[in-house]
């Protein structure tokens, strides 16, 4: 009987728990893939905590939102895919997760893997590399343009800042102390996250930055978000009212194919790396999503199913 790693109401891991469930049936415009790595990131937590945008749903409610596998099945209307294709989705939008034997994902949102990339590379894409790609791109910097990352040391920040790196951009990265190895890897400053990082960050740009990337919010957001002269030039992914409040924005999220597409190559040429640090069998789901939770997760953690 197939699997799945689902929360049963809001509130705290406690929540969590594995349930058998039926093979899903793909709709107009789905696939259903058989799982073999699914990404974990902070919006899995933020939505069982029920911090997150969207409609209600019934519990239980599957967690997990990015995956990579193989085709199983093709909804009605879904061209271009066959069973047994290897691909990258994030997970469509509604009750099941990624975190799963079998995830449904929307067709739109789906790419094919290349032969060269992981399935735990893979996975680490659709939604944390995607994000910081459309944020990136949101921000529209010019070479020799100055980004800020708060939250450089998890799977969005370590990619934003390859990314800004890659088009020539100066990147000063605050995390902590622990993930400054990590940050400086790609090509970051690394401004150690608290009470100093104002001043460490000054110090590195006395005139201030061209942009900003957020992943933290809440009083760093607020703080470091001075250093920025246009407000405008500020996005999100974590505080969508404080950097509204500053002149931001969220990061507009474009959710195509023609995304991963893009991602998933660079890491098939090797000019971009997800960075998954640790992998984990999907039998330690809550330990994984609990480290991301806590903020002690460095790059990118995956969860291996098949």
């Amino acid at each position: 009987m197939p699997t799945a790693y689902v929360y049963t109401q809001h509130g705290g891991p406690e929540h969590e728990m594995f349930v058998e469930v039926e093979k899903p049936l793909p709709g107009p415009g789905e696939i259903c893939v058989a799982v073999h790595a699914a990404g974990v990131n902070p919006a899995d937590w933020k939505r069982r905590a029920g911090m997150t945008r969207g409609g209600a749903l019934d519990h239980p409610v599957g967690l997990g939102r990015e995956v990579s596998g193989t085709v199983e099945a093709l909804g009605d209307g879904v061209t271009g895919f066959a069973p047994g294709d290897e691909v990258l989705a994030q997970v469509a939008d509604g009750p099941r997760g990624g975190f799963a034997t079998y995830a449904l994902v929307a067709a739109s949102w789906t790419a094919p893997k290349p032969a060269g990339v992981s399935f735990t590379d893979a996975a680490a894409l659709p939604i944390a590399a995607a994000t910081a790609y459309d944020g990136i791109n949101q921000l529209d910097l010019h070479s020799g343009a100055t980004l800020l990352v708060i939250g450089a040391g998890g799977g969005v920040g370590i990619a934003a800042c390859q990314f800004a790196h890659n088009r020539g951009a100066r990147v000063i990265g605050v995390a902590s102390a622990a993930k400054r190895e990590l940050v400086e890897a790609v090509g970051a400053v690394h401004v150690p996250s608290g009470d100093n990082a104002m001043t460490d960050a000054r110090s590195l740009a006395p005139n201030g930055v061209d942009g900003l990337f957020d992943l933290v919010g809440g009083t760093a957001l607020l703080g470091l978000g001075t250093l920025v002269d246009d407000g405008s030039r500020i996005v999100t992914a974590a505080d969508e009212a404080t950097a509204v409040a500053l002149g931001g924005a969220r990061v507009r999220r474009e959710r195509t194919r023609s995304v991963l597409e893009a991602i998933v190559d660079m890491v098939d040429a090797g000019t971009f790396s997800p960075y998954v640090t640790e992998v984990f069998p999907l039998a330690r789901a809550r330990h994984a999503l609990g480290l991301v939770e806590a903020g002690h997760a460095k790059g990118k953690l995956v969860l291996q199913v098949a």
